[in-house]
């Protein structure tokens, strides 16, 4: 009788070997997906953050900006409508935060009530802000306080000084020693000078000090390079710009009003708007407004035409909106912007 091919079984071991390693895969598996989920639910969504600063629902975005200031922050008085640099950085970002350009709401406000985010509408009725963008110098000093929390800087300027045509030029704070110097009363502008020998003379605006420049009872006036490059362009005839050199940065700040998922949302629209190279809103702001006033204001500069970087705000997202490049990442997401105590407006 001839041998049978006969089949045998597999080896018990071996089986048993790859169902335990496929439990194991399994279980590891559910780990991680049950960590990415977790993930995934702490982070929130731009929509998230939205609705937990307060934005839905919301028929229109109250803003409190300056009025007098040429080329930032400018009111016809006749149209009632805002122009300027800090106006198209408002629209720029409302539009990112849903809102359409007829949806937002400028309302002029006081120096002085920037930290208390509150402006006074057409009748004299105060009302409460939901951004302050009016040309807020970031300091350490202001970023203590609890209703100021600022964003990432949107413009880079820096202190300058301005005086009548054809007077000596100011080449340093020192030159102004013993001479009259007017500025914002609220304004830490006034510190270089007061330690530099001026007699400092405050103003609630800076448009307020220009009568008093004419009429030769103010020998300067000093502010930020930005807001004093507007009146200089206007008047050059009248006006002449200095660089004092002063080298610490003014950078200016959205507040917010602690408003901690609202500053996410302003610093998000900040962030897309520096990295996305189709993006050219900051860029266009700075040509129509700022860089027409470098050659008035030559050899001060006007301000960096630059957009500052932006830390990445890390929200939740599905993987081919980030390839999609909704968010681009940059070279170094742990740069943290300067938080210099400065002469800030």
């Amino acid at each position: 009788m001839a041998d049978e091919d006969v089949e045998l079984p597999a080896p018990k071991r071996a089986k048993g070997s790859v169902v335990r390693l496929v439990a194991w895969l399994v279980a590891v598996l559910l780990v991680v997906g049950a960590g990415l989920y977790f993930w995934w639910q702490q982070v929130p969504s731009e929509d998230d953050l939205r609705e937990q600063a307060g934005l839905k629902g919301k028929a229109q975005l109250f803003v409190g900006v300056a009025d007098d200031n040429p080329g930032v922050a400018l009111k016809d008085p006749k149209t009632g409508s805002y122009t300027g640099f800090d106006i198209d950085i408002a629209y720029l970002i409302a539009a990112d935060l849903g809102f359409r350009p007829n949806e937002v709401r400028f309302l002029t406000i006081e120096n002085e009530d920037r930290n208390r985010m509150r402006a006074a509408d057409e009748q004299g009725h105060f009302l409460t802000v939901d951004l302050v963008i009016s040309t807020y110098s970031i300091t350490e000093e202001r970023e203590r306080e609890r209703s100021v929390s600022f964003s990432a800087p949107y413009l880079d300027t820096e202190q300058s000084v301005m005086t009548l045509k054809g007077v000596p030029a100011v080449q340093d704070m020192s030159d102004l020693a013993g001479k009259t110097v007017c500025t914002i009363t609220t304004s830490t502008s006034r510190n270089p000078a007061s330690d530099a020998g001026a007699k400092v003379v405050g103003k609630r605006r800076i448009s307020e000090c220009l009568p008093g420049l004419r009429n030769h009872e103010f020998d300067a006036v000093t502010t930020d390079a930005a807001i004093l490059a507007g009146y200089v362009a206007l008047e050059p005839e009248v006006f002449q710009h200095h660089d004092i050199g002063l080298a610490v940065p003014e950078e200016w700040g959205v507040n917010t009003g602690g408003n901690d998922n609202l500053t996410k949302l302003v610093n998000l629209s900040l962030y897309r708007s520096h990295n996305d190279p189709e993006d050219k809103r900051w860029e266009d702001a700075y040509d129509r407004n700022l860089r027409a006033e470098e050659r008035a204001s030559f050899p001060q500069p006007v301000a960096n035409d630059k957009q500052p970087d932006v830390d990445e705000v890390e929200v939740r997202q599905w993987p081919w909106e980030r390839l999609a490049g909704t968010i681009r990442p940059i070279g170094a997401t742990d740069r943290r912007r300067r938080r210099t105590a400065s002469s800030g407006r």
